[in-house]
C-alpha cells in the first residue's frame, strides 16, 4: 500500500475495474430518481397575471418565492419552471451547503479584499437562515451539519492548506489544520496526507431540499407551474410580458433563476458559460465497508488541486463522488447528451478506489452528469434590466446550495428597489468580465483546462497563461 508522502498520480484513463463499477448505473441523478419524487406540477395556460414572477425552478427560484411569499403574504407571486423543479443544477448537485458566498475563501481574498469579513458574516447567517427556515417551513432533507474536511492528495498541497487555515484564522474563521495523524483518525485512505476542517457546511439531501421548498412556496401561496418554459420577455409599460408555449404572463417585476439555461436576455450570454460537471452514486456500503474507511465523522470532503473531487455520504450510506474535470462544449452547448459521458463516470469510479482500495468490488446504482452556469469570477452576479423591473441572478459556479439563498434575498431587494446592506457590497454592485465570443470563448476555455492538468502534474504550479487569465482577472473554474 503506498504510504504517506509517496502518493502514486491519479489515474488520467478509465481502467477496468472503473468501468466495471458504472456498468450497470442508472444514467440518472440518483436525487432526483426516487419514489418520493412529486408528480409533475401543469404547465401556465392561457393568461396569467401576478404581481412578482420567479423564472427557475432550482434553488434560487425557489428561495426568491418563499421569501417573497413569507415577506409579503397580499403578494401575487408565480413561478414558472421550464422542465420539472429541480431538473437542473439544483437536482444533480453533491448536496453541500456551504456558508461561502464566494466560491470558497481563496477566491473570496482574490477578488473581495476590502469586503470579505462582511461576506464571511452574511454567509454564516445565510446557513443560520436556511435551517431555521427550513425547520418552520417543516422541510425534511437529512441534513446533517458535518463540516467539510479538504484532503491534501500530495505533499505540496499540505503547505497550500496550513496557508488556507492560517488566512481562514486570521479573518476569524474557526477552520482547523490537521496533519497526517489527524486526517488519518477521520479517514482511512492512502491518499490523506492532511487536510482543513471547516465547520460551516451543511450536509443535505438537495432532492428532498428542492421539492420541500417548491410544497412550501405552494403552502405560502405561490402558483408553481413546470414544463413552461419562459421563450420571451418585453416591457409593455408598466408591466413586464413573458411568453411560454402555452402561455403569456404578465407581472410587474420579475426575477430570472435560469443558472445554466440559455439566458432569455441576450446581453446576459457574455457573462456565463455551461460547464458539464459528472458524478457517481454508490450502492449503500456494508458496515464492514463503512468501517474500512474509517470516515465516521459524515464530513462532507474534497480535495485540492485545480481539478478536485468531492464526495460525502448519504442518509442510507451510500457514496456520492464526482467533479475532477469540467467540460465545455462549443457554444455554450447544452444538449442533454452530454449527461452521460462512460468515460468521466469509469475515471471518477477508478479515482474513487484510489481513494479507498478496500471498496474494490463495490458497484454504482447511478451516473449523470449536468451543466452548472460558471462566469470568470466563480461566484453569482446581478443583472438590473427593464427600468429595475427585472433581476438576474446567474454564475455561482457550484456551492449554490447555500449561496443561492443569499442570491435569491439579494436579488428580491435590488428588483423591489431596496437600499440594504447586501445591495450596497461591491460584488452586488459589479460584474465579472465577459468570456469572449466563440471561437476564442471555446480556444480560451480549452487551454486553460489544459493548464490546470499541468499545473496538477507540476506540483500547484501556474504557467504562464494561468498567470495572465489570473492577472487580466478572466478565469474557468468547476
Amino acid at each position: 500500500m503506498t504510504t504517506p508522502g509517496t502518493t502514486t498520480p491519479w489515474a488520467t484513463a478509465p481502467t477496468r475495474r472503473g468501468s466495471l463499477m458504472v456498468a450497470s448505473a442508472a444514467p440518472e441523478s440518483f436525487w432526483l430518481d426516487r419514489p418520493e419524487r412529486p408528480d409533475p406540477r401543469p404547465r401556465a395556460v392561457g393568461e396569467v397575471s401576478a404581481d412578482l414572477v420567479v423564472v427557475g425552478g432550482g434553488f434560487t427560484g425557489l428561495w426568491t418565492a418563499v421569501q417573497a411569499a413569507e415577506e409579503n403574504p397580499g403578494r401575487s407571486i408565480v413561478l414558472l419552471e421550464g422542465g420539472r423543479i429541480g431538473d437542473g443544477a439544483s437536482g444533480r448537485n453533491g448536496g453541500f451547503c456551504s456558508a461561502s458566498l464566494t466560491h470558497g475563501l481563496g477566491n473570496g481574498m482574490d477578488r473581495y479584499a476590502d469586503e470579505l469579513p462582511t461576506l464571511l458574516r452574511m454567509g454564516t447567517e445565510t446557513l443560520d437562515a436556511i435551517e431555521s427556515t427550513c425547520a418552520h417551513l417543516g422541510i425534511e432533507a437529512d441534513f446533517e451539519r458535518t463540516g467539510e474536511l479538504d484532503i491534501a492528495n500530495f505533499p505540496y498541497q499540505v503547505d497550500e492548506l496550513r496557508e488556507l487555515v492560517d488566512d481562514a484564522r486570521g479573518l476569524g474563521q474557526a477552520m482547523e489544520f490537521l496533519d497526517a495523524a489527524d486526517i488519518a483518525s477521520r479517514v482511512t485512505s492512502p491518499r490523506a496526507l492532511g487536510g482543513a476542517f471547516d465547520p460551516d457546511v451543511i450536509m443535505v439531501d438537495p432532492g428532498k431540499l428542492v421539492w420541500g421548498l417548491a410544497a412550501a412556496a405552494e403552502r405560502l401561496g405561490v402558483r408553481v407551474y413546470e414544463n413552461s418554459r419562459v421563450t420571451s420577455l418585453a416591457q409593455r409599460g408598466d408591466r413586464i410580458r413573458l411568453t411560454t408555449g402555452y402561455a403569456v404572463v404578465t407581472a410587474s417585476k420579475v426575477v430570472m433563476a435560469t443558472a445554466a439555461t440559455t439566458p432569455v436576455l441576450r446581453k446576459l450570454r457574455h457573462w456565463i458559460v455551461p460547464v458539464w460537471d459528472h458524478s457517481i452514486m454508490t450502492e449503500p456500503l456494508t458496515q464492514e465497508q463503512l468501517d474500512s474507511i474509517g470516515w465516521s465523522g459524515r464530513e462532507g470532503l474534497a480535495d485540492g488541486g485545480h481539478r478536485f473531487h468531492y464526495f460525502r455520504l448519504t442518509a442510507d450510506n451510500r457514496i456520492l463522488f464526482g467533479g475532477w474535470d469540467a467540460h465545455y462544449f462549443y457554444g455554450n452547448d447544452t444538449d442533454p447528451r452530454h449527461q452521460q459521458d462512460p468515460d468521466a463516470f469509469a475515471l471518477l469510479a477508478e479515482h474513487l478506489l484510489q481513494y479507498f482500495p478496500s471498496l474494490v468490488g463495490l458497484e454504482a446504482s447511478h451516473a449523470w452528469g449536468g451543466s452548472i452556469d460558471t462566469c470568470s469570477r466563480f461566484s453569482a452576479f446581478w443583472d438590473v434590466s427593464m427600468n429595475g423591473r427585472v433581476v438576474s441572478v446567474l454564475g455561482f459556479t457550484g456551492l449554490g446550495v447555500g449561496a443561492s439563498h443569499f442570491g435569491a434575498r439579494t436579488a428580491l431587494d435590488l428588483v423591489d428597489g431596496l437600499d440594504t446592506e447586501r445591495t450596497r457590497l461591491n460584488m452586488v454592485r459589479t460584474k465579472p468580465l465577459p468570456f469572449p465570443p466563440e471561437p476564442l470563448r471555446w480556444i480560451g476555455i480549452t487551454i486553460t483546462r489544459n493548464a490546470f492538468a499541468r499545473a496538477d502534474r507540476n506540483e500547484g504550479k501556474s504557467g504562464l497563461w494561468l498567470r495572465a487569465m489570473n492577472k487580466v482577472g478572466l478565469g474557468f473554474d468547476s
